[in-house]
């Protein structure tokens, strides 16, 4: 899905207004996910690409194709900066069924989290990232774009994106989100040679997908289980989204898809996981 100039973009519409994922957990103190720099995660005992060429962010798309049959499901979790309103009016941008079917299920997952959406749901960020069943990662602070052209998004100014993943961080320390993994899912899949470069110092690894699921926005829960089977390879990483609003039938997918992939043999694995695989057979 890269296009020749390092862009990439998904497939589904994901628009400005794309929500995401939670459950309430019991509030605990907040513990530091890192020593230094203050705002950026810490990649000790955790797997992670080595840079690219001249030292750009390293991009990870899927896992091993040749290492069992493993698939990783990740769900992001991306109100933007400027949905308080529409928060604060009553929309639902978590969905803690979805997540209680996950822990049903004993499916582990990552949950690509923005900043804005751990101030909004602190209790259910941190009762994720306090959770061994799951891993979270950043997704921006503020899930506006770090392209010019991704799906109508705002857009981050280039000298502001470091500062705006910087800050995602610093908004999951406050929710007490202890361990932040050293990831980052571009808002909406659009980045750039320019976007890869401002973030070569923060020391994250771009996760992408293999596999579009088509769940944002979608009204037919089978379409978007076939879209998921059809896609699905060793080593896949499938992009989806939790939220009562912009995504209302990906519960229902997963209580179709969970159980009809293991029948297939596959083992549901975190993105750490994959990555992990990956350093190991290059």
């Amino acid at each position: 899905m890269i296009a020749p100039a390092l862009r990439i973009t998904a497939v589904c519409a994901l628009g400005a207004a794309l929500a995401a994922c939670g459950t309430a957990g019991t509030p605990g103190p907040a513990r530091p996910a890192h020593a230094k720099p203050a705002a950026s995660p810490s990649a000790s005992r955790t797997p992670v690409l080595a840079p690219g060429p001249g030292g750009l962010t390293p991009v990870f798309e899927h896992g091993p194709r040749t290492l069992g049959k493993t698939v990783a499901l990740t769900f992001d979790a991306d109100m933007t900066a400027d949905q308080g309103p529409r928060a604060a009016s009553g929309e639902h941008f978590d969905n803690p069924d979805l997540i209680g079917t996950l822990r049903t299920l004993k499916v582990p997952a990552t949950v690509f989290m923005t900043g804005r959406w751990a101030d909004q749901y602190q209790a259910q960020a941190r009762s994720l990232g306090q959770d061994p069943q799951f891993e979270v990662a950043n997704h921006s602070y503020s899930h506006y774009a770090f392209t010019s052209d991704c799906y109508g998004l705002p857009t981050v100014e280039p000298d502001q994106m470091r500062k705006d993943v910087e800050r995602a961080y610093a908004a999951f320390r406050k929710a007490g989100v202890p361990h932040p993994l050293p990831y980052f899912r571009f808002p909406g899949g659009c980045y750039d040679r320019q976007a890869l470069r401002a973030l070569s110092g923060v020391g994250v690894t771009a996760v992408q997908w293999d596999v579009v699921s088509g769940d944002a926005f979608a009204t037919d829960a089978d379409a978007v289980v076939r879209q998921v089977l059809d896609g699905v390879k060793p080593g896949s990483v499938v992009v989806m989204h939790c939220t009562r609003s912009a995504a209302p039938t990906t519960e229902q997918v997963v209580r179709t898809v969970v159980p009809q992939l293991r029948k297939q043999g596959y083992r549901f694995v975190k993105v750490s996981e994959l990555i992990g695989e990956t350093n190991g057979h290059r």
